[in-house]
Protein backbone atom coordinates (compact mmCIF):
# COMPACT_ATOMS: atom_id res chain seq x y z
CA UNK A 1 0.00 0.00 0.00
CA UNK A 2 1.30 3.74 -0.93
CA UNK A 3 1.97 6.16 1.67
CA UNK A 4 -0.45 8.06 0.48
CA UNK A 5 -3.16 6.20 -0.77
CA UNK A 6 -5.43 6.80 2.23
CA UNK A 7 -5.87 10.52 0.71
CA UNK A 8 -4.70 11.93 4.21
CA UNK A 9 -1.26 13.22 2.89
CA UNK A 10 0.00 14.61 -0.70
CA UNK A 11 3.91 13.92 0.83
CA UNK A 12 4.86 12.21 3.73
CA UNK A 13 8.56 12.97 4.59
CA UNK A 14 8.73 11.53 7.72
CA UNK A 15 10.27 8.10 7.16
CA UNK A 16 12.67 8.24 9.47
CA UNK A 17 10.33 8.53 12.32
CA UNK A 18 8.03 5.35 11.03
CA UNK A 19 7.85 3.91 7.33
CA UNK A 20 4.27 2.54 5.78
CA UNK A 21 3.99 -0.55 6.36
CA UNK A 22 5.37 -2.96 3.35
CA UNK A 23 2.62 -5.73 1.78
CA UNK A 24 4.97 -8.79 2.05
CA UNK A 25 5.19 -7.79 6.29
CA UNK A 26 1.46 -7.53 6.43
CA UNK A 27 0.97 -10.58 4.31
CA UNK A 28 3.20 -12.13 6.92
CA UNK A 29 1.41 -11.13 10.11
CA UNK A 30 -2.26 -11.43 9.22
CA UNK A 31 -2.27 -15.40 9.61
CA UNK A 32 -0.85 -14.93 13.55
CA UNK A 33 -3.48 -11.99 13.88
CA UNK A 34 -6.09 -14.95 13.20
CA UNK A 35 -6.03 -18.33 13.21
CA UNK A 36 -2.45 -18.64 14.11
CA UNK A 37 -2.39 -16.99 17.52
CA UNK A 38 -0.70 -19.88 19.68
CA UNK A 39 1.93 -19.22 22.10
CA UNK A 40 5.41 -20.33 21.20
CA UNK A 41 6.11 -21.54 25.00
CA UNK A 42 2.90 -24.02 24.95
CA UNK A 43 3.58 -27.39 23.92
CA UNK A 44 0.15 -28.20 21.56
CA UNK A 45 -0.14 -27.71 18.22
CA UNK A 46 -1.18 -24.21 17.97
CA UNK A 47 2.06 -23.23 20.24
CA UNK A 48 4.32 -25.60 18.16
CA UNK A 49 3.30 -23.46 14.80
CA UNK A 50 4.49 -20.31 16.90
CA UNK A 51 7.59 -21.75 17.78
CA UNK A 52 8.08 -23.29 14.14
CA UNK A 53 6.95 -19.61 12.84
CA UNK A 54 9.28 -17.96 15.78
CA UNK A 55 12.65 -19.79 14.89
CA UNK A 56 12.45 -19.36 10.91
CA UNK A 57 11.73 -15.62 11.44
CA UNK A 58 15.06 -15.89 13.93
CA UNK A 59 17.06 -17.43 11.18
CA UNK A 60 15.73 -14.92 8.20
CA UNK A 61 16.86 -11.93 9.95
CA UNK A 62 19.64 -12.97 11.45
CA UNK A 63 21.21 -14.44 8.28
CA UNK A 64 20.16 -10.73 7.48
CA UNK A 65 22.35 -9.29 10.00
CA UNK A 66 25.58 -11.41 10.12
CA UNK A 67 25.12 -13.54 13.71
CA UNK A 68 23.96 -16.51 14.69
CA UNK A 69 20.31 -17.28 15.44
CA UNK A 70 21.14 -17.71 19.17
CA UNK A 71 22.91 -14.14 19.25
CA UNK A 72 19.41 -12.93 18.04
CA UNK A 73 17.24 -11.43 21.04
CA UNK A 74 13.58 -9.91 19.84
CA UNK A 75 12.58 -6.69 21.96
CA UNK A 76 9.82 -4.33 21.72
CA UNK A 77 11.91 -2.02 19.73
CA UNK A 78 15.03 -0.13 19.25
CA UNK A 79 14.18 2.13 22.72
CA UNK A 80 14.38 -1.52 24.42
CA UNK A 81 17.29 -3.02 22.43
CA UNK A 82 19.22 -0.03 23.08
CA UNK A 83 18.21 0.14 27.00
CA UNK A 84 19.32 -3.45 27.38
CA UNK A 85 22.44 -3.09 25.45
CA UNK A 86 23.69 0.14 27.84
CA UNK A 87 22.00 -1.34 31.54
CA UNK A 88 22.35 -4.86 30.81
CA UNK A 89 26.43 -4.50 30.40
CA UNK A 90 26.25 -1.81 33.43
CA UNK A 91 25.23 -3.63 35.53
CA UNK A 92 27.37 -7.02 35.06
CA UNK A 93 30.55 -5.48 35.36
CA UNK A 94 30.59 -1.56 35.99
CA UNK A 95 33.01 0.33 35.11
CA UNK A 96 32.83 3.62 32.66
CA UNK A 97 30.45 3.79 29.77
CA UNK A 98 31.15 6.29 26.97
CA UNK A 99 28.92 6.95 24.12
CA UNK A 100 28.75 9.37 21.19
CA UNK A 101 27.04 13.26 21.84
CA UNK A 102 24.63 12.49 19.26
CA UNK A 103 23.14 9.31 20.12
CA UNK A 104 19.73 8.56 20.05
CA UNK A 105 18.14 9.68 23.56
CA UNK A 106 17.69 5.50 24.69
CA UNK A 107 21.24 5.54 24.26
CA UNK A 108 21.99 9.04 25.41
CA UNK A 109 20.18 9.51 28.29
CA UNK A 110 20.77 6.11 29.66
CA UNK A 111 24.57 6.48 29.48
CA UNK A 112 24.20 9.49 31.39
CA UNK A 113 21.87 8.36 34.16
CA UNK A 114 24.40 5.53 35.21
CA UNK A 115 27.37 8.44 34.69
CA UNK A 116 27.93 7.61 31.48
CA UNK A 117 30.17 10.08 29.73
CA UNK A 118 29.78 11.71 25.78
CA UNK A 119 32.65 12.11 23.26
CA UNK A 120 32.80 15.02 21.21
CA UNK A 121 31.71 14.62 17.14
CA UNK A 122 32.83 17.59 15.04
CA UNK A 123 31.07 20.26 12.71
CA UNK A 124 29.83 17.46 9.93
CA UNK A 125 28.52 15.34 12.33
CA UNK A 126 31.05 12.81 12.85
CA UNK A 127 32.72 10.98 15.95
CA UNK A 128 35.76 12.34 17.48
CA UNK A 129 38.07 9.99 16.97
CA UNK A 130 40.53 11.80 18.35
CA UNK A 131 38.60 12.44 21.34
CA UNK A 132 37.82 9.04 21.95
CA UNK A 133 40.86 7.74 22.06
CA UNK A 134 42.03 10.15 25.03
CA UNK A 135 38.88 8.82 26.58
CA UNK A 136 39.34 5.18 26.37
CA UNK A 137 41.66 3.17 28.71
CA UNK A 138 40.90 -0.39 30.32
CA UNK A 139 38.48 0.57 32.92
CA UNK A 140 36.05 1.40 29.98
CA UNK A 141 33.46 -1.36 29.97
CA UNK A 142 31.02 -0.52 27.30
CA UNK A 143 31.53 2.23 24.01
CA UNK A 144 28.12 3.22 22.28
CA UNK A 145 28.31 4.54 18.84
CA UNK A 146 25.57 4.62 16.51
CA UNK A 147 25.53 3.34 12.83
CA UNK A 148 23.74 6.49 11.44
CA UNK A 149 22.49 9.76 12.53
CA UNK A 150 17.82 9.66 13.34
CA UNK A 151 18.51 13.97 12.56
CA UNK A 152 20.86 14.00 10.25
CA UNK A 153 21.60 10.40 8.49
CA UNK A 154 25.09 11.11 9.25
CA UNK A 155 27.20 7.51 8.99
CA UNK A 156 29.71 7.03 11.58
CA UNK A 157 33.21 5.08 11.07
CA UNK A 158 32.02 1.93 13.14
CA UNK A 159 35.31 0.18 12.04
CA UNK A 160 37.45 2.81 12.82
CA UNK A 161 35.87 3.24 16.19
CA UNK A 162 35.78 -0.63 16.65
CA UNK A 163 39.84 -0.71 16.21
CA UNK A 164 40.59 1.84 18.32
CA UNK A 165 38.79 0.29 21.26
CA UNK A 166 39.95 -2.72 20.89
CA UNK A 167 43.24 -1.59 20.98
CA UNK A 168 42.70 1.23 23.95
CA UNK A 169 39.95 -0.66 25.77
CA UNK A 170 40.40 -4.01 25.21
CA UNK A 171 37.44 -5.32 28.04
CA UNK A 172 35.00 -3.07 26.76
CA UNK A 173 32.02 -4.10 24.80
CA UNK A 174 31.21 -2.37 21.62
CA UNK A 175 27.37 -1.62 21.59
CA UNK A 176 25.92 0.41 18.00
CA UNK A 177 22.48 2.16 17.07
CA UNK A 178 21.76 0.56 13.84
CA UNK A 179 18.10 1.67 13.64
CA UNK A 180 18.51 4.28 10.91
CA UNK A 181 21.07 2.81 9.35
CA UNK A 182 19.32 -0.64 8.65
CA UNK A 183 17.15 0.32 5.70
CA UNK A 184 20.10 1.72 3.96
CA UNK A 185 22.90 -0.65 4.54
CA UNK A 186 24.35 -4.23 4.18
CA UNK A 187 24.44 -4.87 8.08
CA UNK A 188 26.46 -7.83 7.60
CA UNK A 189 29.46 -5.73 7.26
CA UNK A 190 29.44 -3.24 10.07
CA UNK A 191 28.06 -6.13 12.64
CA UNK A 192 30.58 -7.89 12.25
CA UNK A 193 32.99 -6.75 14.54
CA UNK A 194 30.51 -5.01 16.91
CA UNK A 195 29.28 -7.04 19.82
CA UNK A 196 25.50 -5.69 20.60
CA UNK A 197 23.50 -4.35 17.65
CA UNK A 198 19.92 -2.50 18.03
CA UNK A 199 16.94 -2.94 15.27
CA UNK A 200 13.78 -1.61 14.92
CA UNK A 201 11.04 -3.38 12.77
CA UNK A 202 9.30 -0.23 11.98
CA UNK A 203 11.70 1.66 10.34
CA UNK A 204 12.12 -0.21 7.50
CA UNK A 205 8.58 -1.23 6.64
CA UNK A 206 7.62 -3.57 9.58
CA UNK A 207 4.96 -3.19 12.37
CA UNK A 208 5.84 -1.07 15.26
CA UNK A 209 6.23 -2.21 18.76
CA UNK A 210 8.95 -4.80 17.89
CA UNK A 211 13.02 -5.20 16.87
CA UNK A 212 16.12 -7.17 18.09
CA UNK A 213 19.32 -6.86 20.07
CA UNK A 214 22.09 -9.03 18.56
CA UNK A 215 24.05 -10.38 21.33
CA UNK A 216 27.53 -11.90 20.39
CA UNK A 217 28.44 -15.07 22.41
CA UNK A 218 30.26 -14.40 25.10
CA UNK A 219 29.17 -11.05 25.90
CA UNK A 220 28.18 -10.42 29.59
CA UNK A 221 25.50 -9.03 30.36
CA UNK A 222 22.56 -8.59 33.08
CA UNK A 223 18.54 -8.80 32.03
CA UNK A 224 16.07 -5.41 32.81
CA UNK A 225 13.32 -7.73 33.74
CA UNK A 226 12.49 -11.35 35.18
CA UNK A 227 9.94 -13.78 34.14
CA UNK A 228 9.94 -16.69 32.33
CA UNK A 229 12.78 -17.93 30.20
CA UNK A 230 12.00 -16.70 26.46
CA UNK A 231 15.09 -15.27 24.48
CA UNK A 232 17.31 -17.15 26.75
CA UNK A 233 16.43 -15.07 29.76
CA UNK A 234 17.72 -11.63 27.81
CA UNK A 235 14.28 -10.59 27.70
CA UNK A 236 11.28 -12.30 29.07
CA UNK A 237 7.97 -12.31 28.29
CA UNK A 238 5.82 -13.75 25.66
CA UNK A 239 7.57 -13.04 22.28
CA UNK A 240 5.08 -11.02 19.87
CA UNK A 241 4.97 -13.42 16.87
CA UNK A 242 2.98 -12.02 14.64
CA UNK A 243 5.26 -8.65 14.85
CA UNK A 244 7.89 -10.82 14.56
CA UNK A 245 7.44 -12.29 11.61
CA UNK A 246 6.57 -9.06 9.91
CA UNK A 247 10.06 -7.91 10.87
CA UNK A 248 11.76 -10.86 9.19
CA UNK A 249 9.48 -9.95 5.63
CA UNK A 250 10.18 -6.66 5.98
CA UNK A 251 13.96 -6.77 6.40
CA UNK A 252 13.81 -9.57 3.69
CA UNK A 253 12.32 -7.10 1.31
CA UNK A 254 14.78 -3.92 2.25
CA UNK A 255 17.56 -6.18 1.61
CA UNK A 256 16.45 -7.81 -1.92
CA UNK A 257 15.82 -4.08 -2.94
CA UNK A 258 18.27 -2.54 -0.91
CA UNK A 259 21.19 -1.33 -3.88
CA UNK A 260 18.35 0.14 -6.37
CA UNK A 261 16.29 2.00 -3.69
CA UNK A 262 19.20 3.28 -2.12
CA UNK A 263 19.84 5.02 -5.86
CA UNK A 264 16.64 5.54 -6.41
CA UNK A 265 15.61 7.49 -3.23
CA UNK A 266 19.26 9.32 -3.23
CA UNK A 267 18.52 10.39 -6.41
CA UNK A 268 15.09 12.02 -5.27
CA UNK A 269 16.57 13.55 -1.67
CA UNK A 270 19.68 15.15 -4.05
CA UNK A 271 16.66 16.75 -6.36
CA UNK A 272 14.90 18.22 -3.35
CA UNK A 273 17.67 19.69 -1.36
CA UNK A 274 19.19 21.53 -4.84
CA UNK A 275 15.43 22.62 -5.73
CA UNK A 276 15.35 23.74 -1.91
CA UNK A 277 18.50 25.43 -1.67
CA UNK A 278 18.11 27.51 -4.86
CA UNK A 279 14.71 28.42 -4.48
CA UNK A 280 14.62 29.59 -1.03
CA UNK A 281 17.31 31.59 -0.11
CA UNK A 282 19.37 31.94 3.45
CA UNK A 283 18.65 27.60 3.30
CA UNK A 284 21.85 25.30 4.31
CA UNK A 285 22.12 21.68 3.92
CA UNK A 286 23.06 19.86 7.27
CA UNK A 287 26.13 17.70 7.23
CA UNK A 288 27.15 17.97 3.12
CA UNK A 289 30.31 16.65 4.13
CA UNK A 290 29.84 13.29 5.20
CA UNK A 291 28.46 10.33 4.57
CA UNK A 292 24.83 10.40 4.95
CA UNK A 293 22.37 7.68 4.37
CA UNK A 294 20.39 8.23 1.43
CA UNK A 295 17.10 8.92 2.68
CA UNK A 296 17.64 11.84 4.98
CA UNK A 297 17.86 15.80 4.26
CA UNK A 298 18.00 18.54 7.41
CA UNK A 299 17.60 21.64 6.02
CA UNK A 300 17.87 25.27 8.17
CA UNK A 301 15.78 27.91 7.01
CA UNK A 302 17.04 31.31 7.93
CA UNK A 303 15.11 33.35 10.15
CA UNK A 304 11.87 30.79 10.32
CA UNK A 305 10.82 28.48 13.30
CA UNK A 306 10.67 24.87 12.14
CA UNK A 307 7.91 24.16 14.35
CA UNK A 308 5.63 27.31 12.24
CA UNK A 309 7.03 25.72 8.93
CA UNK A 310 5.68 22.14 9.75
CA UNK A 311 2.50 23.98 10.80
CA UNK A 312 1.82 25.27 7.52
CA UNK A 313 3.69 21.99 5.68
CA UNK A 314 1.01 20.26 7.33
CA UNK A 315 -1.68 21.70 5.99
CA UNK A 316 -0.52 21.72 2.46
CA UNK A 317 -0.57 17.69 2.96
CA UNK A 318 3.23 17.34 3.96
CA UNK A 319 4.67 15.43 6.70
CA UNK A 320 8.08 16.09 7.84
CA UNK A 321 9.75 16.84 11.83
CA UNK A 322 12.11 19.25 13.33
CA UNK A 323 14.50 16.58 14.58
CA UNK A 324 13.74 13.20 15.84
CA UNK A 325 10.02 12.24 16.40
CA UNK A 326 10.72 11.21 19.62
CA UNK A 327 11.41 14.75 20.93
CA UNK A 328 8.59 16.46 18.70
CA UNK A 329 7.12 19.44 20.63
CA UNK A 330 10.14 19.72 22.49
CA UNK A 331 11.34 23.41 23.28
CA UNK A 332 14.82 22.44 23.61
CA UNK A 333 17.03 22.68 20.18
CA UNK A 334 18.32 19.18 19.09
CA UNK A 335 20.86 18.04 20.84
CA UNK A 336 22.29 16.68 17.92
CA UNK A 337 22.45 19.69 15.80
CA UNK A 338 24.06 21.71 19.27
CA UNK A 339 26.99 18.86 19.51
CA UNK A 340 27.54 19.67 16.53
CA UNK A 341 27.71 23.80 17.01
CA UNK A 342 24.87 25.00 15.31
CA UNK A 343 23.49 28.19 17.09
CA UNK A 344 20.21 27.71 19.38
CA UNK A 345 18.58 29.75 15.65
CA UNK A 346 20.13 27.51 13.56
CA UNK A 347 18.91 24.22 15.62
CA UNK A 348 15.10 25.76 16.08
CA UNK A 349 14.92 26.66 12.10
CA UNK A 350 15.88 22.91 10.90
CA UNK A 351 13.48 20.34 9.16
CA UNK A 352 14.24 17.32 8.58
CA UNK A 353 13.06 15.75 5.63
CA UNK A 354 13.20 11.70 5.49
CA UNK A 355 12.26 9.81 2.27
CA UNK A 356 11.71 5.99 2.25
CA UNK A 357 11.15 2.89 -0.01
CA UNK A 358 7.63 4.49 -0.90
CA UNK A 359 8.53 7.86 -1.60
CA UNK A 360 7.92 9.10 -5.02
CA UNK A 361 8.87 11.74 -7.41
CA UNK A 362 5.31 13.27 -7.32
CA UNK A 363 5.73 13.62 -3.61
CA UNK A 364 9.24 15.77 -4.08
CA UNK A 365 7.70 17.63 -6.60
CA UNK A 366 4.62 19.00 -4.32
CA UNK A 367 7.24 19.58 -1.50
CA UNK A 368 9.02 21.51 -4.07
CA UNK A 369 5.95 23.54 -5.06
CA UNK A 370 4.89 24.45 -1.06
CA UNK A 371 8.03 24.91 0.66
CA UNK A 372 9.14 27.98 -0.75
CA UNK A 373 6.01 29.70 -0.64
CA UNK A 374 5.21 28.43 3.29
CA UNK A 375 9.21 29.97 4.50
CA UNK A 376 7.92 33.02 2.08
CA UNK A 377 4.82 33.67 4.35
CA UNK A 378 7.01 32.75 7.62
CA UNK A 379 9.31 35.57 6.93
CA UNK A 380 6.99 38.43 5.89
Amino acid sequence: MHAIASGTMDAYLDNAATTPMRAEALDAMLPFMRHRFGNPSGSHTLARDASRALDEARELVSSLVGCDPGELVFTSGGTEADNIAVLGVHRARGGRVICSAVEHHAVLDTCIGIGGETVAVDSRGVVDLDSLAQMLDPDVTLVSVMLANNETGVVQPIDEVVQMVRELAPAAVIHSDMVHGAPWIDLTGPTSSVDLISLSAHKFGGPKGVGAIVVRSGVQMSPLMYGGGQERQRRPGTQNVAGIVGMAAALKATVEHLDENALRVEALRNRLASGLVGAVGGTVEVATAARRVPGTLSLSFEGVDAQELLVLLDDAGICASAGSACASGATEPSHVLSAMGMSRGEARSTVRFSLGYATTSVEVDHVLSVVPQAVERLRS
